[in-house]
């Protein structure tokens, strides 16, 4: 049923009638006493991941999939199967989970005195050192095949390039930047404030969940998440959905399903994306990008309100050799995370091809 949904990147992938997904067992890292960028140390810290496939013998399969913002370690489902890019008949697929998304360590699930709004500030390169730490000591690789990131994937995938430019051999980012520009920012501020102006939230110190402040927070989500021509022409009928107002309760009803204090600390990370405040730059954006080694597929969807085009390419001009592709779709963000058809099929086929290049 196309009304099925399960979680992917910011919000339910479509579940056609038929299609099964692989899953692997799902397993923790403990990470011990994890030290952040900013100093604190975060106790008892520990990564949640899955994996599909076996690693070869040469170690030399591995490929990392990071997780995105509202989603977790099934956001790349419908590229993992048999005959999609990513086939765990021939990769190795390490599928991670974002430090705050609820599974790896969270306000939600971390203990006093760093439970809820008291949970320390997580910058994207702290989810990277914890996913090499994993990579290295329980797979004991000396390099990856790939990293494939969505949105907030994205961001971790052109920060692994940075922080580590002879790892990853191939970085593919899909709808995500390398910094979050000023606009991107002050959207996600709006969603924040969405939250945390019910009464309800309590300054992050909510007994029951701040139901309303979520609620204006999904309707947030379904204004930006698609495209103007998208709502024009229906396309949420092919969710399933009767109208527009069908559409933000969905995206209610799927944000509710989410802690707010993670959602506003994911919120924040996102915000302060930038990997020229990797060591040794300054601060210096484009010397960070020009630094990059990996071969780079750098993807963007032409109506993306999340990540705007022009931003975009003004970033895979600054990488070497990056080959930019632009997904032709009025499906806006969503069009990353293959929530139509014909985005995932377009996405499956630029992945694989690149993968299998030799460049």
């Amino acid at each position: 049923m196309k009304k099925q949904l399960i979680r992917v990147f910011g919000l339910f992938a479509l579940l056609l009638s038929g299609v099964s997904f692989s899953d692997g067992e799902h397993q923790i890292f403990e990470l011990g006493d994890f030290q952040l960028e900013n100093g604190e140390i975060l106790p008892s810290a520990f990564l949640s991941y899955v994996t599909h496939g076996a690693l070869n013998e040469e170690k030399d399969n591995l490929v990392l999939v990071p997780s995105a913002y509202l989603g977790d370690h099934h956001g790349f489902d419908f590229l993992i199967e048999e005959d999609k890019a990513l086939s765990p008949d021939t990769y190795f697929i390490v599928a991670t989970d974002m430090f705050q998304n609820g599974y790896s360590s969270s306000p939600s699930n971390t203990p006093a005195p760093f439970n809820g709004k008291n949970f320390p500030t997580i910058e994207i390169r702290d989810n990277v050192t914890a996913q090499y730490r994993l990579l290295t000591e329980v797979f004991e690789v000396s390099e990856a095949s790939a990293i494939v990131g969505f949105s907030m994937g994205a961001q971790q995938a052109f920060q692994w390039a940075v922080s580590y430019p002879n790892f990853i051999r191939k970085t593919v980012g899909i709808c995500g930047s390398a910094i979050e520009h000023p606009h991107g920012s002050v959207r996600l501020e709006g969603f924040k404030s969405a939250i945390m102006t019910d009464a309800a939230y309590m300054g992050g110190s909510y007994i029951d969940p701040p139901i309303l402040g979520l609620e204006a927070g999904g309707t947030h989500w379904a204004a930006w998440g698609t495209s103007q021509e998208w709502f024009r022409l229906g396309l949420y009928r092919d969710m399933g959905l009767e109208s527009p107002q069908g559409f933000i309760e969905f995206f209610q009803t799927f944000v509710k399903s989410w802690d707010a204090n993670n959602l506003i600390a994911l919120a924040i990370t996102w915000q302060r994306n930038d990997v020229g405040k990797t060591a040794g730059f300054n601060g210096d954006s484009e010397a960070a990008l020009a630094s990059i080694k990996s071969d780079i597929l750098y993807m963007a969807c032409e109506t993306d309100q999340y990540f705007h085009i022009e931003a975009l390419k003004w970033e895979a001009e600054r990488i070497p050799d990056a080959n930019f592709v632009v997904i032709p779709s009025l499906w806006g963000h969503m069009a990353g995370a293959g929530n139509s058809e014909e985005d995932a099929q377009f996405i499956n086929d630029q992945v694989t091809s690149f993968l299998r290049s030799n460049n």
